[in-house]
This record gives C-alpha cells, structure tokens and sequence, in this order.
C-alpha cells in the first residue's frame, strides 16, 4: 500500500511531461510567433522542441521562454 501514492506521483509526473511533447505542425512564421526558432534536425542543448517547421526542421525555444 505504500506504493500507492509514489505510483500516482510518478502518473501525475508523466501525465504533465506529456504535455509538452505534443509537437504542433506549422510554419517556421508560426514559430517565430510562438517565440521559437527553426533548427535542422534536433535543437541545440537546452532548447526544447515545441513544434515541427517541416519535415526535416523543428520549432526549438528555451525552456525560460515565459
């Protein structure tokens, strides 16, 4: 029974990481609305993806991004 809550934390956890890896498809314009930058492939280091310019190119921002 004491794992209960740690296994509803951990849910909760995911439940909320999940949500910002949902990647919207748009334009590299909409991603410059939304704060982001275009990058080739993968975002540098620290930058996180927050949508798709096109096939090959990912809407990167920083995590700080308010």
């Amino acid at each position: 029974m004491r794992i209960l809550p740690l296994l509803c934390a951990l849910l909760l956890l995911l439940i909320q990481g999940a949500a910002g890896l949902s990647l919207a498809r748009g334009s590299p314009q909409d991603c410059e609305r939304r704060g982001g930058f275009c990058s080739h492939r993968s975002c540098p280091p620290g930058i996180g993806r927050v949508g798709i310019c096109s096939e090959q190119d990912f809407c990167c921002r920083s995590r700080w991004y308010p």
